[in-house]
């Protein structure tokens, strides 16, 4: 898939590229694009926003900016590129990310993330340019890069090759296999440290016995919200 970031501090993204799920998710064909928003300003100086009509306080991303900017980047009308790739707007009041949202973006095979700052996004850039406003939580962030991150880390490691191990993404936190409940609690080695012992039904070796254990304790960890 084409994953691209449109961004105001592409540089963000070049430690975050070197994560090594991003990396074999990368060197298996997928890409991951960190473009800057001021590269396609029509205004003087590299501005990109202004102050909101009706007043108050903080500084608004013009529509006119990424206007430009996506157009400059795709070469069409952004009004049309949200029917050929999924544009997001990555701000607090969005459809908040989980785990079929991950599914449904990891199906895509282009998205383009829109990463706000100051006080956000000109409206008109969501109701026009964008076929979804996505929220990591309802909080607020100084910007969206830190939420572009979360979401390409959940999207990529979704993605053949990512993590090694075909497996390794089947069985945990809210996926299928676990009926959409946290993941059954780890143990490693020392078996007993300070006195804590790992559950003797782990040490036992029975593989059918493991795997009810290990699914009771999920559902548990569901019924009490992730505890």
């Amino acid at each position: 898939m084409q994953l691209d970031v449109v961004t105001l501090f592409p540089q963000w993204f070049d430690w975050f590229s070197e994560q090594r799920h991003v990396a074999n998710a990368l060197a298996a064909g997928n890409e991951l694009r960190a473009l800057d928003l001021r590269e396609h300003t029509p205004l003087s100086g590299g501005q990109v926003d202004d102050t909101p009509f009706g007043g108050g306080a903080g500084m608004v991303l013009r529509v006119d900016v990424m206007d430009h900017a996506l157009r400059g980047f795709y070469g069409i009308d952004p009004v049309d590129l949200r029917r050929e790739r999924r544009v997001i707007a990555l701000t607090p009041g969005g459809r908040i990310l989980d785990e079929a949202l991950v599914n449904e973006l990891a199906a895509e095979p282009a998205v383009t993330l829109l990463c706000g700052r100051y006080e956000g996004f000109d409206e008109r850039i969501v109701q026009h340019f964008c076929s979804d406003a996505v929220s990591i939580g309802r909080y607020v962030l100084a910007g969206g890069e830190l939420a572009a991150m979360v979401v390409c880390d959940a999207v990529l490691r979704k993605l053949p090759g990512a993590l090694g191990h075909a497996d390794s993404a089947a069985e945990e936190s809210f996926s299928a296999a676990l009926g959409g409940d946290p993941e059954y609690p780890h143990y490693t080695r020392p078996a007993d440290y300070r006195g804590w012992n790992v559950p003797d039904v782990l040490l036992s070796g029975h593989h059918e016995e493991i795997r009810r254990w290990r699914r009771a304790r999920s559902r548990e960890r569901g019924a009490t919200g992730g505890a």
